[in-house]
């Protein structure tokens, strides 16, 4: 059964550059995997500290390989003093 995952990055104001990279880096990589479905990267244009992923994911087990990835780990390790407060992830069913 599909993922659909979304995710909101908030970051400060003065890491906001190095945030976006950060991010689009992931979907560059991200787009490679197999379960990969979509992985889609937005930037807020009422607030640009907030980046929001829509993601899709083929099964659980995708997702999941996708979360151990070595550069998901990086970011994990890295992004801590680039937000302004934890990423907040939503499983979503698609109703419409």
């Amino acid at each position: 059964m599909a993922i659909h995952l979304t995710a909101i990055v908030t970051g400060t104001t003065e890491s906001t550059a190095a945030l976006k990279t950060l991010l689009s880096g992931m979907v560059e990589q991200s787009v490679q995997e197999a379960a990969c479905l979509q992985y889609e990267l937005y930037q807020s244009s009422e607030d640009p500290r907030v980046f929001i992923f829509h993601e899709l994911w083929a099964d659980e087990a995708g997702l999941e390989q996708h979360n151990a990835q070595p550069y998901i780990q990086d970011f994990i390790a890295r992004s801590g003093a680039l937000l302004a407060q934890p990423a907040q992830l939503y499983k979503t069913t698609l109703i419409a």
